[in-house]
Formats: structure tokens, C-alpha cells, sequence
């Protein structure tokens, strides 16, 4: 069966017309005669929206009951069954009502897609996983309800749903989005110019991303190899020298200058073993160009300047950054440089800029990661000056009418023999020595022209002449490879050494390091395999790269083994053999950080356990006197009533009936914090976050302590908080009724609640002991008495339920002195002034 296709319709904020526009999508599919039904679509009393609804199916809704209130969620076994061609599915950030199917509404949604079912959806960019911290720094409400950006990214169509600020706002004000009540405090808060400027440019930023994957595709698919100057792409070329830093900031002044360019830095690695840069100045680098907001790609090429321009056409970039050549002047004998070469070759699609820097001219050193060979070029030039050079010193001395003598030519085509040696090597100067013997031999050695040597002394001397060309050639390829080792062995060390630091730190993931380790080596993917057995299939422990998946060691290019049952394997090509003792270093730090990680691990889960245990410790040590003296209290109570040897006046019954329900209230109690304190635990704590008023709930928290032991001072112009309704009460209880038990007699304890900022306070303040600061945090922790409370005053669950119940509702709950004596319980909860409001009978994260 193919799999669904996915619409989504994404908005800047609510009220945009993500619905409306979902709606009318779906009027045309269905006059089109596409089988299309309303799997779930919220129209939040929007009489547009609702209008909308009218001709099209609409799927039953699911009675869901949550804490004794009635919810309606998607049923997805009945949209499944009616098997429509498309489905309608609002609001795809959706959190569903304990007990659903599924916990999320966009986990119904790939249900649904998977059984062939299109679906149209919304979601509003503030709802998206990777956005949360930036939506809540520009509007100052963390968005509870999100979902991952890869469900959105999937989607097969993504439409925007736009609307000017200004617009925004005046649908606001004439009642099209909220009711008269709310329009205010919305327009002041939430829905400010500023705030809904900043929304619809994450917006338009993200869908922008979206379009240029698209574009990329097409190209690809195409193969369009010219640019496309529809975003300002700005390639930094590195080298890996410290004149990258300049660069960096450079190309980021010049993309400051243009709204939505976008910084790719790169360093181009050659294939000949370890890359060619300090590994300490390219980190350095990587973290300067992703701290103004770039990328930074590693690429191999030998070809520096074609893959540089390839790279560059394949970003569709529209510009190249490079410096000024560190080369010293004598060293452009040896080509025109990377800078000249890119700019001659970029075509007219792409902009070249050179920027001097403060080492220009300065020389580019030795390589400090190279292999033992020399490079192509400097093979090449050996190979000319050792056989090209003596065939023009022959024409030359030959056609010039001046007499050297033998030793003198000689020392020039030693000259030529010495030269090739330090160009290319020995292979050429071997060449050189040999040949140049032949012309010597042929040209200027009695009888002329002969092959065949008179004079005793001349073989003498054509015999020195080669062994000294021969043993000279030795010693200077011998020294040329002896730095070349040099400047290898000291990459190595600096890639151990920072290998062994790593390691003492304790400081490298298992992915960073796979990640140095693609670096280093310049290769496509890394991943560490591992197997249980000899006979047992291979896992991935983990991976990096865009390489192929690497299932088995056979498959990669390069595998070194680790022990008998893991592997480091890595593909893009073979390495030389003097990179595999680096690569094993490699591996076995591998090995060991996978180790660490899974220790660390198992010591998270002894440590949840043991904390797990030391709550059954103390829960038993507690329950057994708190649970059993009520429990005594109402065996006694009703053993008096049941016995037949007294008779009892109705007052007493009344007083022992009575003595039984405070008995049950305080099980009661007890039994719900413990329960309780088991939930947050174990992390089972799912609030339900709406807009309610103070007035609300705070009161009805006050109905377990006596009459007249607190006094209530809820302002009505405070502003709604969002909040779970049932879990602030429980809270506010608790606090409360921890602070009478304290309280002098004839002291009431103090509720009220003020406005700070975007926050709203509720403080409870009584008179009396107090708590000193070093125990101040230690009244929080479960089991924990303060002072000499007796025996039946409950487990010390009170407060630690309070304090848990309240962070999970995104709050603090902490204790200040109370001046002139006590302590004051200060629970700050998030103002919802700027949220949309939400229906009594919807989950209440739903807020557009």
C-alpha cells in the first residue's frame, strides 16, 4: 500500500486563516469529487471557520473522561475504517488526553498516512520542536505543545499561511479571533506589532529553508550546474592557516549587509593521508563561523580549485571569499595559485573576492599532516630539469665557441642532477645522472661523437660523475623524505596528544569523536560496529557522515578491528598504510568512550533505583505509625458503635460517626499524597495547561483547614495564569494546610497573589516557628519533618508533592522569612494574558 500524502498549512500565529484555508481546500477537493472527510477540525467559535464545516463528512469524535471532565479527541479506528482518499486533522502540534492512542495528535497523523489516507493538516510556527527557545525569548510563553521538525519537514506540500501584523491585529479587534473579553489583553500581550513581526519572519525564514531544499532537488535531479543567484550564498575558502579568521568575519560583514545570506565555510582536504591543517586552528575556525550563524563543511579534493568551485556550485552560492596567497614571490614559478585559478575559472555566475590579510607573502610552510611523497608539480618540474635540463646545456655548450673543459661541464650537469634530486626527487635524478653521462659521453669526451672513450682518465671521471650524482640525488631525497616524516610524526603527536587529553577530560561524545576521526582521515562516514557473539549480526553503536550506511566492516573501505566483536569502519577511500596506527589509537578511544557512556548510564538508572529504594525505606518507616494510627482511630470508632453492650445517646454516635470521617479525610490525604509523590517519581505527571483566574481555584484549596485559620486577598484584575487547574489546587492545599499546622493559635495564615511582570505570585504567609536557611530547601525533600510537628501530622509529602506538582506546571514554589517572624510559602505561576483562549471541553494545550 503507498503511503498518504502530507499538506500542511503553516501559520505565523493564531487567527491567520490556517483552517479557514484548510477548509476551502477541501470544499474544492470535494466538488472535484475527491472523497474527503473532517477527521477533526476546531473552529474555536469563529463563525467563519464554523461556516465552513457546513457539506462536509465529518468523522464522530471520541469521548475521552480525564479527572472527571469530558474531552473529545480524533478516533483514528474510525477515520481508518471510513478510509476516506483524504482526511482533514487540525492543529498536528496537538498533545492528546491521557488515554488516547496515541500521546500525541501527529503520531494519529502518520497513522493515518501509513494506511494511504492524505491528510491535511495545520500547525503554527511557534509549535515546532527546534523554535521553542526562541519563540519563548521574543513572546515570553513557552510553547508546552510542540512537534518535531522532521514530521513537518516530510511533508510532501508546505503552504504559509500569511498576514501582515496590522492585519493580524484588526482581525483581532473587530471579533474575528477572540471574544470581547480577551481582545484587549491579547492585542497588549501576545499579539504586540513586535511579537508578531518576529513570528512571521521565523516563519517566512523557515519555509524559505524548506523552498531551497526543494530548489537544491531540482537541480540535482536536473543536473543544473550554473547558479541560481535566488539567495546570497557567501563560500569562505580555508586552508586551515590563521589567516581564516579574517576571512570568516569578512564574508560575515558582507552577508550582514543583505537580509538572509547565509555563510558556508570550507576546507578542501587533499586524499594523500592526514589532512594538511592544524586540526587546533580548523576547530578554532569551525567554532567562529557557527557562532556568527554559518556552516562549516569539510570536502577532499586534490584539485583544490576545481573542487572549491564545485562545492561552491553545488550550494548554489553566489559568492567566493579566499585570501591573498601566502605564497613567497619566487614560489608562482610553480602555477598561478588557488585564488588566481578559482577567480579565472568561476564564470560570470559566480563573484570572486580576495582579501589581504596579515600573512600575505609570509610563505605557506610546511605541510604539517602531509604523506612522504613530493606533489605532482614539483614530480613534474624534476622530471624536466633532470632530463629536459642536460639536453639544453648540450645545445648550449655545443653551439657556444668556448672551450670549459670536461671537469666544468661536468659540475653544470651536476648542477642539473643536483637540482632535479631537490624537485622530484631520486627517481629523476637518477634519470638526470644517467642521461647527462650519455651526452657527456657522446659530446665532449675524446673521440667526439663516439660512444667509446680514449683517455683512461675521462672513464675516471664520467665513473665519478655518476656515483656523485647518484650518492648526491640519495641525500637530498633521503632529507626531503626524513621532513616529510618529521612533519608527519609531529601531526601525529598533536593528534594523539589532543586524543590523550580528550581522554583524561573525559569531555568527547562518542559522536564528536567519530566526527574527528572523519576529519582527520577526510572521509565520507565513520561508524563503530559492534556484535554480542562470532556468529551474532553487526549493530551500529554510532555514526557520522553523509556516506553510505555501514552495516558490516566488509562493506566500509577501511575497518579496524577493536577486540574480537567491534570495529571502526569507515568509507571514501583506502588509507595508506601509515595512517592505520593513528586510525588505532582512534579506535580504541572509540571503544573506550562507548564503554564510559554505557557506565554512565547504568550509574543514572543504580542512581534512580537507589533513590527509589530510599523512598521505600522511608515511605515504610513513615506509613507504618501515620497509616495506622487513623486506621485505629476508626477500628475504635466503629468497634464502639457495633458493641451491644452500651447503649448510645445520638450525640455520641455523632461524635464517633464524625471521628470516622476525619479518620477516612486524613487516609484520604495520606493515600492521595502518596500517590502522588509515586507519580512524579516517576515522571507520569502530565499537566493540562489552560487559562484560569486565581479566584478560581485558591479558594476552593482552602476548603480542608478549619474556618477562620486563613484569610483570602485574590485582586479580580490579576491575570489568568496557565495552569493545570487540579494540580494548583492540590498544591495551594498543601501549602496551605502545612502553614496553619504551624501557625499560632489565633494567627491565620495569609493568602494572597500579585502581578509581577509576565509572572503572577501567590504568597502564604503565617507567623508561625519559622525555618532557617540552611533547612529552607531541605522542607521540599520527601519524608521530611521540620522541628517537633508529632507524629500524626502526615509523612512530610506535603510540600515535595506541592513543589513537584508546581515545576511540572512550569513554576517555582520556594520559602522566604516572613518579616517580623514565620515563614512564607512563594508560588510564582506564568501569566497567560498573551495565550488564546481554550474551550472546557478540548485538551487544554490546544491553542490555536
Amino acid at each position: 500500500m503507498a503511503r498518504g500524502k502530507l499538506r500542511i498549512y503553516l501559520g505565523a500565529a493564531p487567527g491567520v486563516g490556517k483552517t479557514y484555508a484548510m477548509l476551502s481546500e477541501a470544499h474544492r477537493r470535494v466538488e472535484r469529487g475527491t472523497d474527503c472527510v473532517v477527521a477533526f477540525v476546531e473552529h474555536h467559535d469563529r463563525p467563519r471557520t464554523e461556516v465552513m464545516l457546513h457539506g462536509l463528512e465529518q468523522v464522530i469524535r471520541k469521548d475521552l473522561e480525564y479527572r472527571g471532565t469530558a474531552f473529545t479527541e480524533m478516533d483514528v479506528d474510525a477515520v481508518l475504517a471510513r478510509d476516506p482518499a483524504v482526511a482533514l486533522v487540525d492543529e498536528l502540534a496537538h498533545t492528546n488526553v491521557p488515554g488516547s492512542r496515541n500521546a500525541k495528535r501527529w503520531q494519529d497523523v502518520e497513522e493515518l498516512l501509513a494506511a494511504g489516507i492524505d491528510v491535511v493538516s495545520t500547525v503554527n510556527i511557534q509549535h515546532l520542536e527546534s523554535l521553542g527557545d526562541v519563540v519563548e525569548s521574543i513572546t515570553g510563553v513557552r510553547q508546552r505543545e510542540t512537534v518535531p521538525d522532521e514530521v513537518v519537514r516530510r511533508a510532501d506540500q508546505i503552504e504559509l499561511v500569511d498576514m501582515s501584523p496590522q492585519a493580524l491585529r484588526r482581525r483581532m479587534a473587530h471579533g474575528n479571533i477572540y471574544k470581547p473579553d480577551r481582545i484587549d489583553a491579547s492585542l497588549s500581550n501576545y499579539f504586540r506589532p513586535g511579537n508578531l513581526t518576529a513570528l512571521r519572519e521565523l516563519a517566512l525564514l523557515w519555509v524559505a529553508d524548506r523552498v531551497d531544499e526543494y530548489l537544491q532537488q531540482y537541480r540535482g535531479e536536473h543536473n543544473i550546474r550554473s547558479t541560481w543567484q535566488a539567495r546570497e550564498r557567501i563560500v569562505v575558502g580555508l586552508t586551515g592557516g590563521p589567516e581564516g579568521r579574517t576571512l570568516i568575519r569578512r564574508a560575515s560583514r558582507m552577508a550582514a549587509k543583505g537580509s538572509g545570506s547565509e555563510i558556508l565555510a570550507v576546507y578542501i582536504a587533499r586524499s594523500d593521508g592526514l589532512t594538511a591543517a592544524s586540526p587546533k586552528e580548523l576547530a578554532v575556525q569551525r567554532t567562529l563561523v557557527e557562532d556568527l550563524g554559518g556552516t562549516f563543511h569539510h570536502v577532499i579534493g586534490d584539485d583544490i580549485p576545481a573542487a572549491l568551485l564545485d562545492f561552491a556550485r553545488g550550494v548554489n552560492a553566489t559568492q567566493i571569499v579566499l585570501g591573498s596567497s601566502r605564497r613567497k614571490t619566487w614560489q608562482y614559478v610553480f602555477g598561478p595559485g588557488v585564488g588566481a585559478t578559482v577567480a579565472r575559472e568561476s564564470g560570470p555566475d559566480l563573484d570572486v573576492h580576495i582579501v589581504t590579510h596579515g600573512e600575505v607573502a609570509k610563505g605557506r610552510g610546511l605541510p604539517v599532516a602531509r604523506g612522504a611523497r613530493l606533489g605532482r608539480s614539483r614530480i613534474i618540474w624534476g622530471w624536466l630539469v633532470g632530463v629536459g635540463g642536460p639536453a639544453l646545456l648540450t645545445l648550449l655548450l655545443t653551439n657556444v665557441d668556448a672551450d670549459l673543459g670536461l671537469a666544468n661541464d661536468m659540475l653544470l650537469f651536476l648542477t642539473l642532477t643536483v637540482a632535479a634530486a631537490l624537485l622530484g626527487g631520486l627517481l629523476p635524478a637518477l634519470a638526470s645522472a644517467a642521461f647527462g653521462s650519455l651526452l657527456l659521453n657522446y659530446f665532449f669526451t675524446p673521440p667526439l661523437h663516439l660512444w667509446t672513450v680514449s683517455d683512461n682518465k675521462n672513464i675516471v671521471a664520467i665513473a665519478v660523475f655518476v656515483g656523485v650524482a647518484v650518492s648526491v640525488a640519495s641525500v637530498v631525497d633521503l632529507a626531503a623524505r626524513r621532513t616529510h616524516q618529521a612533519a608527519r610524526l609531529r601531526a601525529e603527536s598533536e593528534i594523539l596528544s589532543f586524543l590523550a587529553g580528550s581522554v583524561l577530560r573525559g569531555e568527547t561524545s562518542l559522536e564528536a569523536l567519530l566526527e574527528r576521526v572523519r576529519e582527520t582521515f577526510a572521509m565520507e562516514s565513520v561508524a563503530l560496529l559492534e556484535r554480542a557473539g562470532d556468529t551474532d549480526p553487526w549493530t551500529c553503536a554510532g555514526s557520522v557522515g553523509d556516506g553510505r550506511p555501514l552495516l558490516r566492516p566488509e562493506d566500509a573501505d577501511v575497518d579496524m578491528p577493536v577486540g574480537d566483536h567491534m570495529a571502526l569502519a569507515l568509507s571514501g577511500r583506502v588509507l595508506p598504510a601509515e595512517d592505520r596506527r593513528v586510525l588505532a589509537a582512534f579506535a580504541a578511544q572509540a571503544a573506550v568512550v562507548l564503554d564510559r557512556q554505557r557506565l554512565q548510564s547504568e550509574a543514572d538508572q543504580a542512581r534512580t533505583l537507589a533513590e527509589g529504594n530510599r523512598i521505600r525505606t522511608a515511605l515504610l518507616a513513615a506509613v507504618s505509625h501515620d497509616l495506622r494510627t487513623p486506621l485505629a482511630g476508626i477500628k475504635a470508632a466503629v468497634s464502639s458503635l457495633r458493641s451491644d453492650d452500651v447503649d448510645w445517646s445520638d450525640e455520641d454516635e455523632a461524635e464517633l460517626l464524625e471521628g470516622i470521617e476525619d479518620g477516612a479525610d486524613r487516609l484520604e490525604h495520606l493515600v492521595g499524597n502518596l500517590l502522588d509523590m509515586s507519580r512524579l517519581q516517576t515522571g507520569t505527571v502530565t499537566p493540562l495547561i489552560r487559562e484560569i483566574d486565581l479566584d478560581e481555584v485558591v479558594p476552593m484549596a482552602l476548603g480542608g483547614v478549619p474556618d477562620g485559620s486563613a484569610e483570602l486577598d485574590i485582586p479580580e484584575t490579576l491575570p489568568m495564569v496557565a495552569v493545570d487547574k487540579g494540580l494548583l489546587e492540590r498544591a495551594v492545599a498543601n501549602i496551605v494546610e502545612n502553614a496553619v499546622k504551624y501557625a499560632p493559635e489565633g494567627e491565620p495564615v495569609k493568602v494572597s497573589a500579585s502581578a509581577l511582570g509576565e509572572r503572577v505570585e501567590v504568597r502564604v504567609v503565617d507567623r508561625g516557628p519559622g525555618v532557617p536557611d540552611t533547612a529552607k530547601d531541605r522542607i521540599f525533600a520527601p519524608f521530611q519533618r521540620y522541628g517537633d510537628a508529632p507524629r500524626g501530622a502526615g509523612v512530610g509529602l506535603g510540600l515535595a508533592v506541592a513543589r513537584g506538582f508546581v515545576e511540572s506546571m512550569g513554576g517555582t514554589l520556594t520559602a522566604e522569612d516572613t518579616p517580623g517572624g514565620g515563614l512564607t510559602m512563594v508560588l510564582t505561576l506564568r501569566a497567560a494574558a498573551g495565550r488564546a483562549p481554550v474551550r472546557p471541553d478540548l485538551s487544554a494545550q490546544v491553542t490555536s
